[in-house]
């Protein structure tokens, strides 16, 4: 089975491309949605992050996330000790989800493919990518977060000319060219590269 990656930056509308597949048939696996899951239900994960960041960053078992943002964008280095908690965890549960598909393809979704190295574990990858201002006020819009929060988080990711350069195809998704066009084109680009 062919191992797809989904990636772009903040806003850029990696979620309504996956959509868009979903709809196809095509198992897609949300990185960051796993992520989330596992630092609240990942019993040894839980304890490395309540050691590095500690007890109250959870309540009733939930993570508290305001204030592991508060912490971890002042601090460059808890981020990295964060991630470097996560990342391996959540690459592992994607690995055994793709085992679980038998499908031509299948998709991974995830924002930070290149930062966290789980790119090394795909076949294809895909950018999905739209001008930063449009993409700064639909994350605002989508979780009701400032601007200035919006451009730390564009600030902590990878550039993204760079993002888009080593993907090996690019949908735009600037709200002027049609989404649904691109995908059913790639879709049958991954059909014929997984031998269907």
């Amino acid at each position: 089975m062919l191992k797809v990656g989904v990636t772009g930056g903040i806003g850029s509308g990696k979620s309504v491309v996956c959509q868009v597949f979903a709809t196809l048939g095509i198992p897609v696996f949300n990185a960051d949605d796993t992520a989330k899951y596992l630092m609240e239900n990942d019993a040894s994960l839980v304890t490395a992050i309540r050691r590095l960041l500690g007890d109250d960053v959870y309540i009733a078992g939930k993570l508290n996330r305001d204030k592991v943002s508060a912490l971890i964008f002042k601090d460059p280095d808890k981020l990295r000790q964060l991630n470097a908690l996560v990342h391996p965890a959540t690459i592992s549960y994607g690995q055994n989800w793709f085992q679980s598909h038998a499908t031509p393809y299948a998709i991974k979704e995830a924002a930070i493919f290149f930062e966290s190295g789980s790119y090394k574990d795909i076949d294809v990858m895909i950018g999905v990518s739209a001008p930063l201002e449009l993409r700064i006020l639909r994350a605002m819009k989508r979780s009701n977060q400032s601007r200035e929060k919006v451009l730390g988080i564009v600030a902590s990711q990878m550039d993204e000319d760079e993002k888009m350069k080593r993907c090996d195809h690019i949908i735009v998704n600037d709200d002027l060219t049609a989404v649904l066009h691109q995908v059913l084109r790639l879709h049958e680009v991954l059909l014929a590269r997984a031998g269907y």
